[in-house]
């Protein structure tokens, strides 16, 4: 079948870039105390850098399509992810903040242990907003949401990736600590989890006071922690306007 595209694909050229990209030196991939900026990646380099990253969804959220029409799944979906990347993209520290479906994800840049607790802050925050999202679901007669939040602290390699010269691209982050807080996301508020799993590494960077609200479990035989913890501010403006 020909196509019809004014565009079409160049093989010899795709080959070249192949090539390009894979026979660029390692030594262009380099370790960072901290996340550099965007512009500081090239289509050849890439820095490693300890960040933590938190994930949440909606749990049983393919149930919620049985229930509701589409428009109002959109409305539902919107007013949730758009509080989830309204409430990350308030906090400095965070670099990266991606929505994949029903998920909100994003990347803090955390060099210090007390930034790691600002991230913990952050999953009170959208804890708190679920709880007033819901009072608003339930006034509107549609079902309540219940989420699962996933954090952990680990070293990533960030990369730019895409077509160069086309202007399409992204930052792509590699490593464990991504998959791991996307796999902590999917077991907190199910089964009998609490709202918010943490790993190891990130209940030991905590302060005494956020330590103390979290509980700790086993998964086989990997240690995590669980907590159902709120803003207490956003929770006095609950108790105020959603009655």
């Amino acid at each position: 079948m020909k196509s019809n595209h004014t565009m079409s694909y160049d093989v010899d050229k795709s080959s070249e870039r192949m090539d390009e990209i894979l026979n660029a030196s390692d030594n262009d991939y380099c370790d960072k105390d901290s996340i550099p900026a965007r512009s500081d990646l090239t289509f050849k380099n890439g820095y490693y850098v300890n960040v933590t990253a938190i994930f949440i969804d909606i749990v049983g959220s393919s149930d919620m399509t049985d229930e509701h029409k589409r428009p109002t799944l959109a409305k539902m979906y919107r007013a949730f992810l758009s509080e989830c990347v309204a409430i990350m993209n308030a906090e400095t520290n965070c670099k990266e903040i991606n929505i994949n479906g029903d998920c909100v994800w994003g990347v803090f840049d955390t060099p210090y242990k007390s930034d790691i607790d600002n991230v913990i802050s952050v999953a009170a925050i959208l804890n708190s907003m679920i709880k007033i999202l819901n009072y608003k679901l339930r006034k509107k007669k549609y079902s309540q949401i219940s989420v699962g939040i996933g954090i952990d602290y680990g070293r990533a390699l960030m990369v730019k990736a895409g077509y160069s010269g086309s202007g399409i691209n992204d930052v792509i982050w590699m490593g464990d600590v991504v998959n791991s807080a996307c796999h902590l996301c999917n077991k907190a508020g199910r089964d009998y989890r609490k709202v918010i799993v943490i790993s190891d590494v990130v209940y030991n960077k905590l302060n005494e006071h956020h330590q103390s609200l979290f509980s700790r479990y086993s998964d086989g035989w990997v240690i995590r922690y669980e907590g159902d913890i709120i803003n207490i501010n956003m929770n006095d403006w609950y108790n105020e306007n959603c009655k």
